[in-house]
């Protein structure tokens, strides 16, 4: 392409300006997510816009980038494809401010174009495709739940994840049981606790170790494929006791600060799935870096996906590009939660193809086409 030209006469290209866009879309009937305080009545989407010299814009969203504003300046008149110099900048920010990762999202859109590849293939290009899971984000009575799994079941998921309110946990295990008895084992089925971490104005405490436990030995029963979030996530020992001690595969990280934190639980063997989320914890690079130690040590990397259609596509093509699995997070949870309300700032909604995959844009970058509204 014209700019790999360029390149070679050492011409440098520069970033000239970050734009930064908010979305919001109004939610009618509203979305009650199982892990905030009030049902959702919008759904608001950040878009980061990184412009260069040479006429090429990466797109990257995520987070809110709240007082991005201010540092803006550590990243204008850089060249954008020195991508740990700004991993670097991004953590040093961070650590004073806010997760300004979906920077670093629109970052790799925008190397990826320069390339003239996709994004995935940058990070390793282990597969061009996922098989995904449905992750249901509200909480329902066991009945409607299994009617839920069934119409998943003929769209071609192979996998749902379900929510369980510790507080009332034998609802939930009846609703997992409710969904194991209608599918059989036609479906592999996830549950999460949401224990992990809490939204702005929720007050209340996780569960104890000993809770966990009753609840994963109750689920164990069901040949879940694995429990999410059972415990505070900064509680190490009792995540690694709760593992070992139920034979369960824990889950979690999606919302892990710093890639130090990561560290931390790889090193306590806190879990056996590793989650974190490209837009909402430690980046791209660092967690295509985790998904590597991770699979060294024989334990999984899948990330957390629950943010918008740009911050699927990025986790999307960091872990096609590592070659993660079993499944990758997919948000659905109809008639609430469904890809025209998650993806509203796309031209399409992603959606699965027949084998209930999700395939890896083939075009340069992440592969996102904004709806023109947006544009």
């Amino acid at each position: 392409m014209p700019y790999g030209r360029t390149r070679r006469a050492n011409i440098t290209l520069k970033i000239t300006d970050i734009r930064i866009t908010h979305l919001e879309q109004k939610l009618d009937p509203p979305f009650d997510a199982a892990w905030d305080p009030v049902p959702r009545t919008s759904f608001g989407a950040t878009l980061v816009f990184v412009d260069t010299d040479a006429g090429l814009t990466g797109v990257g969203s995520g987070d809110t980038m709240v007082g991005f504003a201010a540092h803006a300046h550590h990243f204008i008149g850089q060249d954008p494809l020195r991508m740990v110099r700004h991993v670097e900048a991004i953590e040093s920010i961070n650590f004073h401010a806010g997760r300004f990762w979906p920077l670093e999202v629109a970052l790799w859109d925008l190397v990826g174009k320069v390339c003239g590849q996709p994004v995935s293939v940058l990070f390793g290009g282990a597969v061009d495709r996922l098989p995904v899971y449905a992750s249901c984000g509200e909480l329902k009575a066991p009945q409607d739940r299994a009617e839920s799994a069934l119409a998943l079941r003929e769209e071609g998921f192979r996998a749902l994840k379900i929510r369980i309110d510790p507080r009332s946990a034998s609802t939930g295990i009846a609703a997992v049981r409710a969904v194991r008895d209608a599918v059989g084992h036609d479906l592999d089925i996830m549950v999460d606790l949401n224990q992990a971490w809490r939204a702005p104005g929720d007050t209340t405490r996780s569960i104890d170790l000993p809770a966990a436990r009753r609840i994963a030995e109750e689920l164990r029963e069901l040949d879940i494929l694995w429990l999410e979030e059972p415990l505070k996530g900064d509680d190490h020992r009792g995540l690694a006791d709760l593992r070992r001690s139920t034979g369960v595969r824990i889950a979690g990280g999606e919302m892990t600060q710093t890639f130090g934190d990561s560290l931390a639980l790889l090193e306590a063997d806190a879990y056996d799935v590793y989650q974190n989320d490209v837009v909402l914890a430690a980046g791209m690079h660092r967690s295509r870096q985790l998904a590597e130690l991770a699979k060294a040590r024989n334990r999984t990397f899948t990330p957390h996906t629950w943010s918008n259609g740009i911050g699927l596509l990025a986790n999307l093509h960091v872990a096609a590009g590592v070659g993660a699995g079993p499944y990758l997070e997919y948000p659905y949870d109809p008639p609430n939660w469904t890809p025209e309300r998650r993806d509203f700032m796309l031209a399409e909604p992603l959606r699965i193809d027949s084998d209930g995959c999700l395939p890896v844009p083939s075009t340069p970058g992440l592969g996102i086409a904004l709806a023109p509204e947006v544009v």
